[in-house]
């Protein structure tokens, strides 16, 4: 004998739901029925969701998108940082072929003792291919960051290739000495005997004693703190 299945009436039960919600006393949440609680629930459970996603985690999620943001150029740091670890050896090699480098020539800038020598050396430099002293005059010297520049100012007259010569005597000097803004003049009126004029300026650099070097920290010192104000 079969035996039917009992039907569900929708509408009846629509109709149940929504009587549920129907005279409900907001100040006795506890005696409603069982969907109102369910709805009620559900609705508190996503306005904390939504306030806690708000409140807390948009900060969050702000700091992320930076972080993300950071990425590529963190990458790119780190190829950098990769391929100079790679060439490391190569690096230190090549830093310390510089340093011999500067070392040698600091070697050839003289002391502030050994200017009075220098000079001479390059008087001597003049004379020696017989030359004519008109003008011989230091002045004033120029502290730079790591070393003094003291230019000359010089006159002198002579042959051609004497001139020239003295100009190669003073570049092979065992010092470094640069000749600038150089001008070669020649003879005018009815006197001239054919000697030629040179006027330039030599200029020689040397180290900065230990005061200097404290002066110029110093100075640096409060050049940085003026700029800070």
């Amino acid at each position: 004998m079969a035996t039917s299945m009992p039907k569900f009436d929708l509408n009846a039960w629509f109709a149940d739901f929504a009587s549920q919600f129907q005279n409900l006393n907001p100040k006795e949440p506890g005696q409603w029925p069982l969907a109102p609680k369910l709805a009620t629930g559900l609705v508190v459970m996503l306005a904390v969701v939504v306030a806690g996603y708000f409140v807390l985690l948009s900060d969050e999620q702000a700091g992320l998108e930076a972080e993300r943001n950071r990425e590529p150029q963190l990458r790119q740091d780190y190829t950098a940082k990769l391929a100079q670890a790679v060439n490391l050896p190569e690096l230190l090699k090549q830093k310390s072929q510089v340093e011999e480098y500067v070392t040698q020539l600091e070697k050839q800038l003289p002391g502030k003792a050994e200017i009075d020598s220098l000079l001479s050396d390059i008087s001597s430099a003049g004379v020696g291919r017989g030359l004519q002293f008109e003008l011989f005059r230091p002045g004033q010297v120029l502290i730079k960051d790591y070393y003094a520049e003291l230019p000359i100012a010089v006159k002198v007259s002579g042959r051609y290739h004497d001139i020239g010569s003295f100009a190669a005597d003073v570049s092979n000097l065992s010092r470094i000495v640069t000749l600038h803004n150089l001008i070669v003049l020649t003879p005018t009126g009815r006197d001239a005997t054919g000697a030629l004029s040179m006027e330039a300026t030599a200029r020689t650099y040397r180290y900065l004693d230990p005061s200097e070097v404290a002066e110029q920290k110093k100075a640096a010192a409060a050049s940085k703190a003026g700029g800070r104000k």
